[in-house]
């Protein structure tokens, strides 16, 4: 356990120094359960987001995407059991009044804390609660959603209505979901603010066999997601939910968990939910959300698989995989193993010596034209190349340019791999070629 403990020590050190993740509202002591994220933090959720979207929406032509508002009607929630139903143990210490998921707890009677015991537990709605309007009263209530997932049923209707499309289809959305979690842990694993990735695949429920087909062809994909974004192959797991783990609309769900420091936990999700939404808002909203077949004449409530993606779990699990010590010319050094596919910065560009103008203004020029073609490209004069390497190593950067004399007579560079350190020479007019084509 401590050699976990000192791995996580260390990634998140490196991530608040290197500018990936800082603590949420931290001169004021910090917020538990939030995080901001910093620049280099900002263009790795960028994209994961962005290898996200191109393979699930934009190379396809079976769906949609949408970007529902995060305040949903109430009436929402208490269709989909959100209000009555959405909501982990709690135990409270008698002795420190600290507060605890009894479910996590090895313990259920004894504080971890203070080792005072224990009150009974009760069940804690997670949904963060806000107002709607000047007036306090009940007919202003309204909550943050707990899940994005909501604002694609109730967008149903409109994605029928405008684009007509056949069965099987999907809906996507990239939003904020808002989780009041009581005991937030793991940096950013249990957060109470998220981002999620989400699709609902919409299916001919009178079909099983294709259903079933669906369901192992999503998993498929969200396993070729985790490759393309360089997730080790030995530390994701399949496991098969049984149903007395399931949730309540779930008639089939796998998780997909991973090896992070802190023990195998769930990092995706895809659950079989049935027509549970899509009919309890026919219901409660008294609007029709079923789908009629043009071919069969047949209207039916459509079944939905959901493939599901947090954004901060894949960038810890990026995080935790990339992260590597080693030695090189005899000395140790960290480094990010970054996919180039994710890593926030594709290519530094250095001039060899900072005095020499001619090197300076040679570098800078190399630097706009990569520029133009791949913007992940940073441009750094600050001290020796070795030291430059070493920094462009501990945020994952897999290619090192350095303009020296050769440049200004031969027209070429030196590019260095950041994994093995070898040093190759290219042609300057050949640079942009043959970045492009090892970062792609």
């Amino acid at each position: 356990m401590k050699k976990k403990d000192d791995l996580m020590e260390k990634i998140v050190s490196l991530a608040k120094r290197r500018g990936f993740v800082f603590q949420g509202s931290e001169i004021y002591g910090g917020l538990a359960g939030t995080w901001d994220f910093g620049p280099l933090g900002v263009l790795l959720k960028e994209n994961i987001k962005k290898i996200w979207t191109k393979k699930f929406v934009h190379d396809r032509d079976d769906m949609y995407m949408v970007d529902a508002a995060i305040l949903m009607n109430p009436k929402v929630w208490e269709a989909t059991g959100h209000v009555a139903g959405f909501s982990d143990p709690l135990s409270e210490c008698k002795k420190c009044k600290h507060r605890f998921r009894t479910d996590q707890l090895e313990d259920p009677k004894k504080c971890p804390d203070c080792k005072g015991e224990l009150g009974d537990s009760k069940q804690f709605n997670m949904m963060f609660k806000t107002q709607i309007g000047v007036s306090d009263d009940p007919d202003s209530i309204s909550y943050l959603r707990p899940e994005t997932a909501q604002g694609i049923f109730v967008n149903f209707k409109n994605i029928i209505d405008t684009f007509h499309p056949k069965l099987p289809f999907g809906i996507a959305q990239i939003g904020k979901a808002f989780r009041n979690e009581i005991a937030p842990r793991d940096y950013i694993f249990r957060v109470r603010e998220l981002e999620q990735m989400e699709i609902e695949y919409f299916v001919d429920p009178r079909d099983k066999t294709k259903i079933d087909e669906t369901f192992n062809y999503l998993f498929d994909l969200q396993m070729e997601f985790l490759k393309e974004i360089g997730l080790s192959e030995s530390k994701i797991h399949k496991i098969e939910v049984p149903e007395s783990d399931r949730a309540h609309y779930s008639k089939r769900s796998v998780d997909t968990e991973f090896d992070f420091p802190f023990g195998q936990k769930e990092l995706l999700g895809l659950a079989y939910r049935t027509d549970h939404d899509l009919r309890s808002h026919t219901e409660k909203s008294k609007v029709d959300l079923s789908y009629y077949d043009e071919e069969t004449k047949e209207r039916f409530i459509s079944h939905c698989i959901e493939p599901t993606f947090g954004v901060e779990r894949l960038f810890l699990a990026l995080l935790s995989d990339a992260y590597t010590e080693d030695e090189m010319g005899g000395d140790k050094r960290v480094y990010l193993k970054f996919a180039p596919s994710v890593a926030p910065v594709k290519v530094a560009i250095f001039p060899l010596l900072k005095n020499k103008p001619e090197l300076v203004e040679k570098a800078k020029s190399i630097f706009a034209e990569i520029r133009k073609t791949i913007p992940e490209v940073t441009f750094d004069d600050n001290g020796n190349v070795g030291k430059r390497y070493r920094r462009q190593d501990e945020i994952g950067t897999p290619f090192c340019v350095t303009v020296d004399f050769d440049t200004l007579e031969k027209d070429v560079v030196t590019v260095r791999d950041r994994d093995t350190g070898k040093q190759e020479v290219v042609s300057v007019s050949e640079l942009v070629k043959f970045i492009s084509e090892k970062v792609k």
